[in-house]
Formats: C-alpha cells, structure tokens, sequence
C-alpha cells in the first residue's frame, strides 16, 4: 500500500517539476544557478539608458525642425504676395 502512495507521489511530482522548471521562475534559478544576474550588464543598461536619451532628443530635434519648416512656408507666402495679406481699404 505504502508502495502504491509513493509511486502516485513521484508520478505527480515529474509534471510539475517539469512545469516548474519551464517557468520564469526556473528559467532564472537556472540562470542564478549558472552565475549569470538577472536583467543586463552595467554596460549594456549604460548603452539603453544612452540609447534611449538619443532617441528623446533626436524626437526634439525633429519637432523644432518641422517648426522651422512651418514658418519658413509661411514667410515664403508672405513674401510672394505681400499685398495678399493687407486688407482693401
């Protein structure tokens, strides 16, 4: 009887240990267990956080450029037919 008890035991144990070891969870106690540190280098968050500030001020740049170019079109006009814009008196 006893025997019986033990094989349902190691029977149920073998899929969820299988489920366990397939999860996040066992995925980085394997990593721990291997000595990587979870998440990136030093260097490779230096590289993202430098990455990302780029990208911000690329962003900036590319609004204050479409600014410019909103109102060098406006100039343009103005300056193609000044009397356009005057009202008739």
């Amino acid at each position: 009887m006893w025997m019986l008890a033990i094989i349902l035991v190691v029977a149920l144990l073998i899929p969820i240990a299988a489920i366990l070891v397939d999860s996040p969870l066992g995925k980085s106690v394997a990593r721990r267990m291997e000595g990587r540190v979870d998440g990136p280098a030093p260097e490779l968050r230096d590289m993202q956080r430098k990455v990302e500030l780029l990208e911000t001020e690329l962003e900036d740049l590319n609004r204050s450029v479409s600014g410019m170019r909103e109102e060098l079109q406006f100039m343009q006009r103005l300056l193609e037919d000044p009397r356009r814009k005057k009202p008739n008196t």
